[in-house]
């Protein structure tokens, strides 16, 4: 089975383990990262915690990275695909996080 990510998202949001534990701090962004270094979409998309490190900003009861858009499970697309940070870029169509990410937001 093929794997299409554009019709899938579920692993550009918050896992329920995450949620269920109150962990809010997403994807870290350092300065390693292109996006860190694009301020106005470091605003746009990320949030600084107590700690003052940099994550992705999480939106909506599905707790989805900010930066998606369109119908998880159906049709998404990342705005900033192209200065995604490091984690984001680990996840590849059909490897674990993927598959378990699937799972939980019960996508096929």
């Amino acid at each position: 089975m093929e794997l299409d990510c554009q019709a899938c998202g579920a692993c550009c949001c918050n896992s329920q383990e995450n949620i269920d534990e109150g962990y809010v701090d997403y994807v870290e962004i350092t300065r390693r990262d292109r996006l860190f270094r694009r301020a106005e979409l470091r605003r746009r998309f990320a949030v600084k915690n107590e700690r003052g490190a940099y994550h992705l900003r999480l939106v909506g009861d599905e707790q989805r990275c900010a930066a998606l858009v369109g119908t998880l499970g159906r049709h998404v697309q990342c705005r900033i695909y192209a200065l995604r940070p490091e984690p984001c870029r680990r996840v590849k169509a059909g490897n674990g996080e993927c598959l378990r990410a699937r799972r939980t937001h019960e996508i096929s």
